[in-house]
C-alpha cells in the first residue's frame, strides 16, 4: 500500500517537473505568485486597503459631486447663536422652540446631530431645588410646572423629529422604554455578522426617546488615517440593529414602518425604504460622494429662533441640527476638506441619496478586481517571454491605460468604485518577477555557458567572449598553430556491444571524453569540436602559447595515460558485473603549421574554429596511427620543436592522399625520461638504421635491423611498425620501386 502511494507520488512529481519544464519555471513561479496575491486581496491587509481608498480619494478630488440641489439644510449652532443665546447646552424649551419653528416652516424631517443624554438641569423642579433663598411658595409653584424635557417631548410628538444616538465602546445599562416599533426585514441572509458593532449605546433621556418619531445613530467611524469616507447606514449597538441618523430621516419622510436590508454571502448589499435603496459596502456603509464645503447649506439657529428665516428656506427640506462652532469640537476630515463639521457629513449623505448620486462599491467589485488581476496577470505570464522589450512596454502601457480608464469610467458614469490598483500591483509584481527571473536566468545561463564551453574551449576564450561579445563576429587570423585529432580505435565493436543499451553507450562516451578533454584543457589547448568519438583541438589560439608544440605533445601523452587508467577501472567493473571487457584505445595525430583561426560559419551561427592544410595533415596522421601501430603520430614541425623534451622516433617519409609534398612523420613514444633510457636509445638507433637501409634499397639490411628491433622492443610497442615495413620490403622485392624513388611512400587511404 505504502509502496504504491510512493510510486504514485513519484510519478506525480515527475509529471509535475515535466510540465514545469514545458511551461517554464519562471512562469510557474508567477502563476503561484498570482494565486498568492489573490489570497492577499481577499484578506485585504491595511496597506492594500489604504492604497485603494487613497485612489478613490483622488477620484473625488478630481471630480467631486456637483451641488445642483440643496434638499438638506443645516440649522447651525454656530458662534453667532452661542453668542446670542448663551453657551450650549441650551434649555430644552429653547430647543423645543427651535423645533416648533422649523415644523411650522414646513420642514419634512428634523434630526439632531446631538444627544440629550441627561435631564435638562434648567427644568423648573431642578431649579427650585438648586436655589437656597427661594421661598416655599415659589419653590412649590416651580415644582408644579412641567419639566423642560416634558415641554421638548410634547413638541417632538408633533414634529417629524429624529433624535440622535451614539454607539459606545462599552456596555451601558438601558432603562425600559416603550418605543414605537420599527420593523426590520432582511433579504438574502442575516446581515449582523457584517455590520459595525458597538458594545454600548448612548441614548437620550427616556421621556424624549419615547416621544420622538424616530431615532438613529450619528456615529461616524473614521478610517485608520482619520479620514471619513464611509458612513454606516445600519449598525449594531448594544445588541440592537439601529439605522443611521440620515437613513432614519428617510424612513420618517417616506412614512415607512419597515427598513429592508439586502445581503448575500459576501455581506450587505443595500438598505432600503419605499422609494429609496441605498447601495452599501459589505459592512452596511455608504461611500459618501462628497461635494466641497458649501456655506449655503447652513442657516444660523439664532436666525431661525428670531424669525429671520422664511419658509422658502425650510419648507419640504430635511433639517439637520448640529454645530460648526469650534469649541464644540464636532469636526471631521474628508477627502476634499481637512476640516468639515460632522453635521455636514450627514448632510452630504442625504444629498447623495436624494439626488441619486451615491457612490457604491458593490460586493462583486472584488470579483471584478480578482478577475482583472487574473486575466492581465496570465497575459503578462504568457507574453513576457514572447514579446520584445519595446512591445512589452507598449503592452504594459496599454494594460495600465485600460485599467485606469475602466475604473475612471465606472466612477464618473455609474458612480461605482472599482479598484484598479490591485490588478495593476499584481500585474507589476508578476512582470518584475519575470524580469528578475529572466535576469537571474541569463546570469545562470552565462555561468552554464562558461561551464559548458569550458569543457571544450579554453577558459580564457570563454571569459574573453563573455566580457567582449563584439568579438563574436565572422572572420579569422593567420597563426602558427599545433593541431590535434584523436579517435577511438575499434569504436564499431564497442558500439555493437551496446546495441541494446544506447544510454549506456552515451554514458561510456561521456566517461571517455571527459578525461581526454581535461588533458587537453590542462595543457592550454582549445577544443574545436567533438565528432562522435573523435576530438579536434588546437593550441596557440586564441591566446598566444610559445610552447604550443610541447603542450600538445604533453596533452597527447596525458590522454594515453588517462585512457589506461579508465581501462583499468572498466576492466574491474566488467569483472565484478560478469560482463565482457573491451578495452578502449585512442589514436592521435599532431601537426604544426600556419592556419587561419577565428569565428567561422554564417551570420546566424558560427564557431571559433581553425582551417588550413596543416589541419588536414593532422587528421591524416591520426588516421595512420593504426597502420603504424603507435598511439601518437606527429608531423615534422611538431616533432622537431619537441625533440628535446620527448622520446621521438621517426616513422616514415610519406605523402598523404590529396597532397604532393612529402612529410617526415614521427611517433611520440614518451617523455624525456623515456627518451634518455638505454632501451629507447637502442630502439631509436635501430630504427634509424632500418630506415637508412630501406631508403637505400638494402632490403636485407633493413630486415636485419627490424629483427634486432623486435628483440629490443620488449614491450612490443612497435610490432605493427616492424610488420608494416616487413610487408613493404617483401612487396618491393617482388615489384621494385622506380629508379627515381627517394624513399617516399604514398598513402592511398585517409
Amino acid at each position: 500500500m505504502v509502496h504504491g502511494v510512493l510510486k504514485s507520488a513519484v510519478r506525480f512529481l515527475a509529471r509535475l517537473r515535466h510540465y514545469a519544464r514545458l511551461f517554464g519555471y519562471a512562469r510557474m513561479l508567477c502563476v503561484l505568485l498570482l494565486i498568492a496575491l489573490l489570497g492577499v486581496r481577499v484578506a485585504d491587509p491595511f496597506p492594500l486597503e489604504e492604497l485603494r481608498v487613497r485612489t478613490f480619494d483622488g477620484y473625488q478630488i478630481l471630480q467631486p459631486r456637483k451641488t445642483t440641489q440643496r434638499p438638506v439644510v443645516i440649522v447651525d449652532l454656530d458662534e453667532k447663536s452661542l453668542a446670542k443665546f448663551g453657551q450650549w447646552p441650551w434649555p430644552r424649551t429653547r430647543v423645543a422652540d427651535l423645533v416648533k419653528r422649523l415644523t411650522d416652516l414646513g420642514a419634512a424631517a428634523i434630526a439632531f446631530d446631538i444627544v440629550f443624554a441627561e435631564p435638562d438641569r434648567l427644568s423648573p423642579a431642578l431649579v427650585a431645588d438648586s436655589f437656597r433663598d427661594l421661598d416655599d411658595e415659589s419653590r412649590a409653584k416651580l415644582r408644579t410646572l412641567p419639566s423642560n424635557d416634558q415641554v421638548f417631548a410634547d413638541v417632538l410628538r408633533r414634529s417629524p423629529a429624529v433624535l440622535g444616538e451614539s454607539g459606545l465602546p462599552k456596555f451601558v445599562p438601558q432603562p425600559d422604554l416603550k418605543l414605537p416599533l420599527t420593523g426590520l426585514a432582511t433579504l438574502g441572509g442575516d446581515p449582523r455578522p457584517f455590520l459595525l458593532n458597538f458594545p454600548g449605546l448612548l441614548r437620550n433621556v427616556p421621556i424624549l426617546e419615547e416621544a420622538a418619531p424616530g431615532r438613529g445613530l450619528f456615529t461616524i467611524r473614521t478610517e485608520r488615517d482619520g479620514i471619513v469616507r464611509r458612513v454606516p447606514m445600519i449598525m449594531q449597538a448594544q445588541g440592537e440593529l439601529m439605522p443611521s441618523l440620515t437613513f432614519e430621516m428617510l424612513r420618517i419622510v417616506t412614512k415607512s414602518d419597515t427598513i429592508l436590508v439586502k445581503s448575500d454571502e459576501a455581506g450587505v448589499k443595500s438598505v432600503a425604504v419605499p422609494g429609496f435603496e441605498i447601495p452599501t459596502d459589505r459592512n452596511g456603509q455608504l461611500w459618501v460622494h462628497f461635494a466641497r464645503h458649501d456655506a449655503a447649506r447652513y442657516v444660523s439657529a439664532a436666525d431661525v429662533l428670531e424669525g429671520n428665516v422664511g419658509p422658502d428656506k425650510i419648507s419640504r427640506k430635511l433639517i439637520l441640527i448640529g454645530t460648526s462652532a469650534v469649541g464644540l469640537l464636532d469636526v471631521k476630515t474628508t477627502p476634499l476638506d481637512p476640516v468639515m463639521p460632522g453635521v455636514e457629513v450627514h448632510a452630504q449623505v442625504l444629498e447623495s441619496a436624494l439626488t441619486r448620486s451615491v457612490l457604491s462599491q458593490p460586493n462583486y467589485a472584488i470579483g471584478a478586481e480578482l478577475l482583472a488581476a487574473i486575466l492581465f496577470g496570465l497575459a503578462i505570464i504568457w507574453l513576457t517571454p514572447v514579446l520584445s522589450a519595446i512591445m512589452l512596454l507598449v503592452f504594459g502601457a496599454v494594460i495600465v491605460a485600460i485599467m485606469v480608464a475602466a475604473s475612471w469610467y465606472f466612477f464618473t458614469e455609474h458612480r461605482l468604485l472599482i479598484d484598479f490598483t490591485f490588478p495593476l500591483l499584481a500585474s507589476s509584481a508578476i512582470y518584475l518577477v519575470l524580469v528578475f527571473s529572466s535576469y537571474f536566468r541569463e546570469q545562470a545561463q552565462r555561468r552554464r555557458i562558461r561551464s559548458a564551453f569550458g569543457q571544450y574551449l579554453s577558459p580564457a576564450l570563454v571569459e574573453q567572449l563573455a566580457q567582449s561579445p563584439e568579438k563574436l563576429v565572422l572572420g579569422g587570423e593567420e597563426r602558427d598553430m599545433t593541431i590535434m585529432f584523436s579517435d577511438v580505435r575499434g569504436f564499431t565493436t564497442i558500439s555493437e556491444s551496446f546495441k541494446h543499451d544506447p544510454q549506456g553507450l552515451t554514458s561510456l562516451m561521456n566517461r571517455f571524453l571527459t578525461p581526454l578533454t581535461n588533458a587537453i584543457l590542462d595543457r592550454k589547448g582549445t577544443i574545436d569540436k567533438y565528432m562522435g568519438d573523435a576530438i579536434m583541438a588546437f593550441w596557440n589560439a586564441p591566446l598566444n602559447d610559445q610552447a604550443h608544440q610541447i603542450n600538445a605533445c604533453e596533452a597527447a601523452l596525458d590522454m594515453i595515460d588517462r585512457i589506461e587508467v579508465l581501462n583499468i577501472e572498466r576492466e574491474r567493473e566488467a569483472r565484478e558485473s560478469g560482463k565482457p571487457f573491451i578495452p578502449m584505445h585512442v589514436g592521435i595525430g599532431l601537426n604544426t603549421g600556419t592556419c587561419v583561426v577565428g569565428n567561422m560559419g554564417s551570420n546566424l551561427r558560427f564557431d571559433y574554429s581553425v582551417l588550413g592544410d596543416s589541419v588536414n595533415l593532422a587528421s591524416r596522421l591520426e588516421g595512420q596511427s593504426k597502420s603504424y601501430g603507435v598511439p601518437i603520430i606527429a608531423g615534422s614541425a611538431t616533432a622537431l620543436a619537441a625533440k628535446d623534451k620527448f622520446a621521438i622516433l621517426e616513422l616514415d617519409f610519406i605523402t598523404v592522399k590529396g597532397k604532393k609534398e612529402p612529410e617526415v612523420i614521427y611517433a611520440i613514444a614518451g617523455r624525456e625520461d623515456v627518451a634518455k633510457s638505454g632501451q629507447f636509445q637502442r630502439l631509436r638507433n635501430l630504427s634509424i638504421e632500418m630506415l637508412a637501409c630501406y631508403r637505400s634499397r638494402d632490403w636485407d639490411g633493413a630486415l636485419a635491423a627490424i629483427a634486432k628491433g623486435r628483440i629490443a622492443d620488449e614491450a612490443r610497442s612497435f610490432t605493427a611498425f616492424y610488420d608494416l615495413y616487413s610487408e613493404r620490403i617483401e612487396a618491393f622485392r617482388k615489384a621494385p620501386p622506380p629508379d627515381d624513388w627517394n624513399g617516399v611512400f604514398a598513402l592511398t587511404t585517409k
